[in-house]
């Protein structure tokens, strides 16, 4: 039997799992041709290596070292360099703990790295500059790293200029003291230095500083939802790509393991600010004034708990930063006026769920209905029952999953969509090959097969896991989408079906590999939207 308290904490917000998603399968070798690429960047000359289609250029800083007393500031420029710095790895990954098994802390607090993909020889063939892609990792802010994805099928294929970034995390990227003036939020900071560090490089590398989407998966995608909303963001970016993780992303209490709460990603400064005087405390920094100071003169190892880690993975709002919380800025028609592509998977909770079935299982009709009164109240569980009753699914597992993943990640979607419909072109799929490859490593639950489960959809767009012919093709039409939608504001790829705009909740693009595998679905219908939307509002979009 798993140590409960072990699985607590894996479980104890709603995105930890993702460093697995992202990290477990280590990509096939590229190997380098000659010659190697040279780019003068504005802080000095970096080269690269060639792959045929594509170069690529790791390990590049974008911003100073955040370490010693450059902890909890906001990122400063990089240094300049002499000579030609090689980039022919990546750079350290951020401070972070495993996932799923115990140990001690890796990467280092110096790790404001980004790595750079381009299609070979750079300009397009008519002489024109290519889009660039940004990509903010997902990990629920307290794991991953930009290097784990290789976008070669995005820059070799779709012609797009790709950038995966670090950023900090934990409690390096996301805590808050009254002596920082509340939470600044450093996570989001430092993607903005990314951000405007391509605003500055991009052409060098053959791309349009004027023609930037930024996309992201999981935590990825709420910071891609953060920056929409965030007044120091305008100007950064002209489209955004939010994957499995929009601004209303929320989990009912009680719904992974009896003791927790509801998960939400974006939580009140206050609150911060609150965890971050007693954090101090805890350290013993909690005097009258230099709390910081003292705190700065800690080691990394002491600050890297899985307690201040994991605590100090929320985004803060009410704040320069995020004034509003991201939700109610979409509603209130707060939020730069760009593109926006956004989805799910189809069975986004079945990974999480999996984690935690051996401790917490649901063996029967009794187990599930007692679930059903534990998250969403003795009243409301008739309704929810009605709409997901165990006889419609082959076990209570695959229902308890189906209705978590409407009403935390499908539904929640759908209705920003509504919002930013009103506003900007707004495009919405669905990933729905329930035969994708599991390429994360873990076991399946026995009666929970992991299907279209969260993240799923990566090796579709970036090298991570073999894909067998027909997800082949259909791998070929997502980075066709998504890259006409970096270069165009418009996903139409030639020879793949219509996307059609967002005009109502139905017209969800559904992609799934084989003849008729992409066609539009009435979303909204599909996971009983009406339910989610208009019956319980607390658990759906309260703050």
């Amino acid at each position: 039997m798993p140590d409960i308290r072990q699985i607590r904490r894996r479980c104890a917000l709603l995105l930890p799992v993702v460093l697995l998603l992202l990290g477990a399968a280590a990509p096939p070798e590229r190997p380098a041709l000659d010659p190697e690429p040279v780019v003068s960047t504005d802080r000095g000359a970096v080269r690269g290596r060639a792959h045929g289609a594509y170069d690529t250029f790791e390990g590049i800083p974008f911003a100073a070292p955040p370490t010693g007393p450059r902890r909890w500031r906001l990122p400063e420029p990089a240094p300049r360099w002499e000579g030609v710095r090689d980039a022919g790895t990546p750079g350290a990954r951020c401070v972070q703990l495993p996932v799923l098994e115990p140990g001690g802390p890796t990467g280092s607090e110096d790790c404001l790295y980004l790595n750079v993909t381009a299609p070979a020889g750079g300009r397009d063939a008519g002489g024109r500059l290519r889009p660039v892609m940004v990509w903010f990792h997902g990990g629920g802010f307290f794991s991953g790293a930009g290097d784990t994805y290789h976008p070669d099928r995005l820059a070799g294929r779709g012609g797009a200029v790709v950038v995966t970034v670090n950023y900090r995390l934990g409690v390096f990227g996301l805590f808050a003291h009254p002596e920082l003036g509340g939470a600044p939020d450093f996570a989001l900071a430092d993607q903005r230095a990314a951000l405007r560090w391509v605003r500055a490089n991009a052409e060098r590398f053959g791309a349009d500083p004027h023609d930037v989407t930024v996309f992201g998966e999981s935590a990825g995608a709420l910071s891609v939802c953060a920056h929409l909303t965030s007044p120091a963001s305008a100007g950064l970016f002209h489209r955004a790509i939010v994957q499995s993780g929009s601004c209303s992303t929320t989990v009912p209490p009680r719904a992974l393991l009896p003791g927790l709460g509801r998960y939400e990603p974006f939580v009140p400064e206050r609150r911060t600010v609150e965890e971050g005087v007693a954090a101090a405390a805890r350290l013993g920094c909690g005097r009258p004034a230099g709390v910081l100071d003292c705190l700065r003169r800690l080691d990394t190892g002491a600050l890297a708990t899985a307690d201040l880690m994991q605590r100090f993975s929320l985004v803060s709002y009410g704040n320069g930063t995020l004034p509003l919380e991201p939700r109610r800025a979409l509603e209130a028609g707060r939020f730069h006026r760009v593109p926006v592509m956004q989805g799910a998977t189809q069975d986004e909770a079945r990974l999480f769920l999996a984690q935690t079935l051996a401790v917490y299982p649901i063996r029967d009709q009794a187990a599930y209905r007692a679930r059903l009164e534990q998250s969403f109240g003795a009243s409301a569980a008739d309704a929810v029952e009605a709409r997901y009753p165990v006889t419609a699914h082959p076990t209570p597992a695959v229902a308890w999953a189906t209705l978590l993943t409407d009403a935390s990640f499908v539904c929640p979607a759908l209705r920003d969509g509504v919002a930013l419909a009103g506003h900007v072109p707004t495009y919405e799929y669905r990933f729905s090959d329930r035969g994708a490859p599991n390429f994360t490593g873990l076991p399946e639950a026995p009666g929970l097969p992991f299907g279209a489960a969260h993240g799923f959809e990566l090796p579709y767009l970036f090298t991570m896991a073999p894909l067998s012919d027909p997800q082949l093709r259909l791998a070929d039409r997502m980075t066709g989408y998504w890259t006409a939608f970096a270069r165009t504001g418009v996903p139409a790829a030639p020879g793949a079906p219509e996307w059609p705009r967002h005009r109502s909740a139905a017209a969800v693009l559904s992609l799934a590999p084989g003849a008729g595998g992409i066609r539009t679905v009435d979303a909204r219908a599909a996971h009983h939207c009406a339910l989610w939307d208009a019956q319980w509002p607390e658990v759906t979009t309260s703050g």
